[in-house]
């Protein structure tokens, strides 16, 4: 009989089972959608979504709401106050759990432990200099359950995708603040992300750096007259 609960990390395919590649919240929103439909109430934390404060968005259009964490919000001592106030919790879902301070992922550990729930943590590993958040860090020194998911992201040129890459019109970069808060699907004049194989990370070529090289000039036959 299980008398405590699974702090699982979800992400999309990479060989250690996490992945540091984008994740998008529609499968956070459909677990809650999924238990909710048997009864079951829970907690959704996340941080720094792109729909705004307090609001787990997906790019499908699906948005709920949930509970903006802070840097200096105790989590376990949250979920414990809101439960003594009489709130119903059989689960939580953290989003975005890479933006967590190490002892943030601490108290989802206490959350499992001590109250006996399930904790479903989503997020990536690495930055776009290829470097683990410590919030990713310190999930996977703790989780119960590392698991991949079963939508494989892809490189532009087919590959398995398996680094992020920041970009700022369009072009790569490799230097600056960890978290900057982007979107795939935003225009090229502003920061974005895009997730690359490790060869084009390293190369720093990106879709669109490789739609330029194909029209370069450069790289275009010439026909001798």
């Amino acid at each position: 009989m299980q008398t405590a609960g699974d702090v699982r990390v979800r992400g999309p395919a990479d060989d250690c089972r996490v992945a540091p590649g984008g994740v998008d919240p529609v499968l956070d929103v459909q677990i809650e959608h999924n238990r909710s439909a048997r009864g079951l109430q829970g907690v959704i934390f996340t941080r720094d979504d792109r729909a705004g404060e307090g609001k787990l968005s997906s790019r499908l259009g699906l948005v709920t709401d949930a509970v903006e964490v802070t840097d200096a919000m105790d989590l376990y001592a949250h979920l414990v106050g809101e439960l003594s106030r009489g709130m119903r919790a059989d689960y939580v879902i953290v989003d975005e759990a890479q933006f967590l301070a190490p002892g943030q992922i601490d108290q989802l550990a206490r959350i499992v432990d001590d109250l006996e729930m399930d904790v479903f943590a989503f997020g990536i590993t690495t930055d776009f200099r290829t470097r683990l958040f410590p919030g990713s860090r310190r999930l996977i020194e703790l989780a119960d359950r590392i698991e991949q998911l079963q939508v494989e992201a892809l490189c532009w040129c087919g590959a398995r995708a398996t680094h992020n890459a920041r970009t700022v019109d369009g072009v790569m970069v490799v230097e600056g603040e960890q978290v900057v808060v982007g979107d795939v699907n935003r225009p090229a004049e502003q920061i974005g992300y895009e997730v690359l194989c490790r060869r084009h990370h390293r190369r720093r070529m990106t879709s669109a750096t490789a739609r330029a090289a194909a029209l370069s000039p450069d790289v275009l036959p010439v026909n001798s007259a």
